[in-house]
């Protein structure tokens, strides 16, 4: 419990911290937690490096992610386990106790989405608007300049922030694009237009 009550006292310093993005859900809400805590102490580029090479230990190490999402392991266990995990890396005490925080509370299945959230909020922190585009194939340099052009223009970006635009892949969606821009999501897929066709057809029997 000691890497709890260290965490509410950074929290109880920190709850003024003005953050730059709304977050909903449980990631949302650990990762404006520790956003506002890094915030106060001044060591957010320090804990948004330190959560990226985590999240890229993650995603090399199956077993590890294993390890974190799995309800079979107490939490005494997967408590332990990233105190060794963490010791390795020389993290920060801010990143360690906020890790023992949700091996504590049994949220570190949830590892991934915080991290994810909590770049959400440095990239707003920093004026950036993150822009996830979905396609069947990798977009070419040509389209992905146009599609910023599009939306640096459109009413979902504003005029001082910068568009950081990213490309996913995904074959189920048969076609077209998939626009995600923070809790918008524009669907031009082929996918959507046919389960919308499966729709109204079933509609007229």
């Amino acid at each position: 419990m000691f890497a709890s009550k260290v965490f509410v006292r950074s929290m109880a310093t920190a709850n003024a911290t003005k953050v730059p993005a709304i977050l909903h859900g449980i990631d949302g809400r650990y990762a404006t937690a520790l956003y506002s805590a890094a915030s106060k102490k001044n060591v957010l580029d320090t804990v948004e490096a330190e959560l990226t090479k985590i999240g890229a230990v993650i995603d090399k190490d199956s077993r590890l992610q294993s390890f974190l999402e799995t309800p079979i392991i107490d939490r005494a266990a997967k408590k332990e386990g990233v105190s060794s995990i963490l010791s390795a890396g020389r993290y920060s005490d801010l990143t360690a106790n906020f890790f023992q925080v949700l091996a504590e509370n049994g949220r570190l299945d949830q590892t991934k989405k915080v991290i994810s959230s909590f770049q959400q909020l440095m990239a707003a922190h920093r004026g950036e608007v993150v822009v996830t585009v979905t396609s069947t194939k990798d977009l070419d340099a040509r389209v992905v300049r146009q599609l910023k052009d599009i939306l640096q223009k459109s009413n979902l970006i504003e005029k001082n922030q910068k568009l950081i635009l990213t490309n996913k892949v995904d074959a189920n969606i048969i076609g077209g694009l998939v626009i995600e821009v923070g809790d918008k999501t524009i669907d031009l897929s082929v996918s959507s237009k046919v389960a919308k066709l499966d729709r109204l057809l079933k509609e007229t029997i």
